[in-house]
Formats: C-alpha cells, structure tokens, sequence
C-alpha cells in the first residue's frame, strides 16, 4: 500500500518565526491535531473533518521538487499537528534525501524519539498556561533535543513568560529557546521588560513576521 497523506494545504512564503526567519521555505500543512489550544491560529486545520486532500509520497516529493527549481532550500512540515500522519518520518526522510532543509514544527504533545533518525530539524512547542494544553506535554522530549532544534514558548500573558523561565531552568534544552508572542494578547515589550528584570539573557524575543506582512488570519502565506 502506498503512502498517504492528508495536505491541508501548500504554498511558498518566508519563515515568520524560527532559526531560518525570513527565509524562503515550502510550507505543507497537515490535517488533524491532538490538541485544542485557546488561541491557535490554525484551528480550521486541526480537526478530523478538517479540508484536506489525501496525496501520496511521490507527489509530496513533486512539490518539493517544483519548490527546489525555484530556489526554496526549506520545507517546514506542520499542521495541525504533523507528527500524527502515519508515515511523515518517511516523507521526512525522502525531502531530507532530495538536498532540503527540512523542519517538523510539533506541538510538544507527541514523542520525538521515533523521528530523529530522519535528518528533519524540530522546532518543538511547549505550551504555556495561556494554551490551556499545558497538561499534554512531552516533557521526556527536552532530553531528545539537539543543538540544532528548536523550542518555542508561545506567550499569551505575563504568567506564560515566567513559565518559560522555569520549564528551561528545570529541563535545560540544549537548543536555542524563543519566546513567541500571541498577536494581540501581549505587548512584546512587555516580554522584552520581563526577560531583563527575570535575567533571561538565553531566550530570544521572536515576532511572527507573516502577521505584520499580511493580514494576521490569511492563510497561504
């Protein structure tokens, strides 16, 4: 049997958040997520009737074909929640082979271990207070985690900040670690007042640069 997979959707655009910010990356998003987060941004993705169609790894790899002959060098596999499709260490895999960069954004709620050998880069949440998801967390994944992943604390409030603080100074992630605004529930120089009086000098302030580019609910971008 062939595999298969359920793409949400797939466009080119910059990265707004993460290591390769700015840069050009094909985006193929998943359908179906295992959790509900109060402020996700991609919630018409996330359910099992979510809009989806069914394509196999041969066309997954043709897309990112059509994405390397006009000169995208990443792919960012996200959802939804990706690691939930049955053979995405495959696809991972396959794109890794073809010469991409390849990153698998996960919602911290789903095991790593079975996706390291891929050659993908992760760039892990953990959700904070203001999620109301805090309880699902993988916290055995901050031991998985290489120099070259990612941890992203999505910050809605003051609370989810000093949270962060304290995940990292309890699992020490040996990755760089971002603190992400929710558009329009925080100030983030609120964050930035915050991380100087709470001596936070290892995280780094990222701002979701396709909100400020585009409309802060277009989609395909």
């Amino acid at each position: 049997m062939s595999k298969t997979y359920k793409l949400a959707e797939q466009f080119i655009s910059i990265n707004g958040e993460g290591q390769c910010a700015g840069e050009l990356a094909l985006f193929l998003r998943f359908a179906g997520c295992n959790l509900r987060c109060v402020w996700c941004d991609t919630a018409w993705a996330c359910g099992k009737d979510a809009p989806h169609e069914t394509v196999t790894l041969q066309r997954l790899a043709e897309i990112a074909a059509d994405a390397q002959a006009k000169g995208v060098r990443n792919v960012t596999l996200t959802g939804g929640e990706p690691l939930l499709q049955e053979n995405i260490a495959a696809a991972a895999e396959h794109l890794c082979k073809s010469g991409m960069r390849v990153e698998i954004e996960t919602n911290g709620a789903v095991s790593l271990a079975p996706y390291l050998e891929t050659g993908a880069v992760f760039t892990m949440d953990y959700k904070l207070p203001s999620s109301g998801m805090e309880r699902h967390m993988r916290t055995e994944n901050f031991a998985l985690l290489r120099e070259r992943d990612t941890v992203k604390f999505v910050c809605g409030s003051r609370e989810d900040v000093f949270r962060a603080k304290e995940i990292a100074e309890q699992y020490r992630p040996q990755c760089p670690l971002y603190l992400s605004p929710v558009f329009g529930q925080i100030d983030p120089a609120e964050i930035v007042e915050i991380m100087k009086a709470q001596k936070m000098g290892g995280f780094r302030l990222q701002l979701q640069l396709h909100k400020f580019i585009w409309d802060p609910m277009a989609r395909g971008v």
